[in-house]
């Protein structure tokens, strides 16, 4: 079973960037093929990023695809989610998970807000 925490999100600038991380408890990270999934207020949790287990296959929704790149870092048991271009509709809370999620595995996530 995998643990995660969330981190790096906050208030930036149309245009701008952010780089998130999940940091992974235990000793099989890197078992798993895992993911970035975010909720906006009012609507449902939606996949963003997902990447295999060695991460040399990485897949995006398409409204993230050439801004986003996910990548990780199983020496460190980390995930990352770099963040450019961002806009204001990609304010929302930001979660890592296994791909596909685990229900046990949800963190408490990281607020993303993007102003115009």
């Amino acid at each position: 079973q995998v643990q995660v925490v969330e981190s790096g999100g906050g208030l930036v600038q149309a245009g701008g960037s952010l780089r998130l991380s999940c940091a992974a408890s235990g000793r099989t990270f890197s078992r798993y093929d895992m993911g970035w999934f975010r909720q906006a207020p009012g609507k449902e949790r939606e996949f963003v990023a997902g990447i295999n287990r060695s991460g040399s296959t990485t897949y995006y929704s398409d409204s993230v695809k050439g801004r986003l790149t996910i990548f990780r870092d199983n020496a460190k048991n980390t995930m990352y989610l770099q963040m450019n271009s961002l806009k204001p509709e990609d304010t929302a809370v930001y979660y890592c998970n296994r791909d596909p999620p685990g229900d046990n595995v949800w963190g408490q996530g990281t607020q993303v807000t993007v102003s115009s």
